[in-house]
């Protein structure tokens, strides 16, 4: 008979065994990749699904099992015991069934799933599927009960407020799966582009008009072509009185066939072939610009200002460079404008962009209050810094090295040491360190 009781109680282990592996599985498994394997027509997958979908419910039944199988062998082992031992049988079923159920029906099967939480949760979806259905009225009451204690207590039924919006969560995960191993820099920097167009304005990624190419459409024949052919461009503004009064946009496939149709340069009317400028705002997000794109089936667009003066232009080749990083062809003149140093610091460009400056270097320079690196450090310069002058914000030391008039053309970025930066983290207070 003792034996019969010992074997029940070994099977409530098991069971409670059962329970703690999935309750770890199941908790801890991806609904993403539940999600892919039941679109593969993996059975399981949607059975794990559709337990996730009833959370509360699942871990009601897993708590219901685990809880019986954990007393009903707790009260056999303490029945036989005290057959044996009498009343310090108690004592001794305690601290034996305290190891057990803590090592075999615990820490053990917790520490097998949460390993591999996702195929134990296929292993257990089905009899959990059946448990769940077989506990269905006791957990009805249980519910019931635990939702009028909620009520009680004020705390609010079926709030689910995450800390982080879902584009944020995806950010966290891809950053976790490279940080990890599981996902290389350009892939984690391509995903990271991609959920950051919506976030992000044209402006953000214009070409600013002072490093717009354009061309006089009143200039003679010959020579408008020359310095079309003298650009790395195949799309020109052509601009007629001043630089703003833009007229069109010259296609160097246009022009090339104009010319062998009429045989002559001298006869080409560039303004004649040029379509139509396109002027977007400069506050339209990256997202619509593509999709306007998409629509209008052209690459190059013009962007204005709330006022309506030109403030640079965009290309689809922007914004999908900022989606899949610096794209070059044989014909682009490559200006780095980020050069590492044997010291470790990095000489930058002024007109580098922030964003392009972290992908690259892998930083995280905020890029909420200017686009440039030299526009960051005016920002928190609150003023246009002398050649030779030193900033220390964000973790980095910033020191101009060239000016010209009111531009920072080059910068010398040195990232701090970590307590380099809990040193000066109290006494920044928001402000820019300045070293002579």
């Amino acid at each position: 008979m003792d034996w019969f009781t010992f074997s029940i109680v070994v099977a409530c282990l098991l069971i409670s065994a059962f329970f703690s592996a999935s309750e770890t599985a199941l908790t801890g498994s991806s609904r993403a990749s539940m999600l892919r394997l039941r679109k593969g027509g993996s059975t399981q997958a949607g059975i794990v699904t559709r337990l996730l979908e009833k959370r509360e419910r699942m871990i009601g039944a897993l708590l219901v099992g685990n809880n019986l199988a954990n007393i009903g062998a707790s009260a056999l082992a303490t029945g036989v015991l005290t057959a044996w031992f009498g009343e310090v049988g108690v004592l001794y079923a305690t601290g034996v069934m305290s190891v057990l159920v803590i090592i075999f029906a615990e820490v053990l099967p917790k520490t097998i799933a949460i390993n591999a939480p996702d195929r134990i949760s296929l292993l257990v979806a089905r009899p959990m599927q059946w448990v769940t259905a077989i506990l269905g009225p006791i957990l009805t009451v249980i519910e019931g009960i635990v939702r009028v204690l909620m009520r009680m207590l004020g705390i609010p039924l079926g709030a689910n407020q995450p800390l982080l919006s879902p584009t944020e969560r995806l950010r966290g995960a891809v950053d976790l799966m490279h940080h990890e191993g599981g996902v290389e820099k350009q892939d984690r920097d391509m995903l990271g582009g991609l959920l950051d167009l919506k976030d992000l304005d044209v402006s953000d990624v214009m070409v600013h008009r002072t490093e717009m190419v354009m061309v006089n459409a009143d200039l003679p024949a010959e020579e408008l072509v020359r310095e079309v052919l003298a650009t790395e461009y195949t799309r020109i503004p052509l601009w007629r009185d001043k630089p703003e009064n833009i007229v069109g946009v010259l296609h160097a496939k246009d022009l090339l066939r104009a010319i062998r149709l009429t045989g002559d340069i001298s006869k080409v009317d560039a303004a004649a072939i040029a379509l139509p400028p396109w002027f977007v705002p400069e506050m339209r997000p990256l997202s619509e610009q593509l999709k306007a794109f998409r629509r209008r089936k052209t690459h190059f667009a013009l962007v204005v200002d709330e006022y309506g003066e030109v403030e640079g232009l965009v290309t689809l080749e922007d914004i999908l460079e900022e989606i899949v990083g610096d794209i070059s062809d044989e014909h682009d003149v490559v200006v780095a404008g980020v050069r590492a140093q044997p010291d470790g610091s990095v000489v930058v460009d002024g007109s580098v962009p922030i964003r392009d400056l972290n992908r690259a270097m892998d930083w995280n320079l905020p890029d909420e209050e200017a686009t440039t690196i030299a526009g960051l450090v005016i920002h928190e310069a609150r003023s246009i810094p002398d050649r030779g002058q030193s900033f220390t914000f964000h973790g980095f030391r910033f020191r101009v090295l060239r000016r010209e008039r009111n531009r920072i053309t080059a910068l010398r970025i040195v990232p701090l040491p970590p307590e380099t930066q809990d040193e000066l983290q109290p006494r920044r207070v928001g402000r820019a360190f300045s070293f002579f």
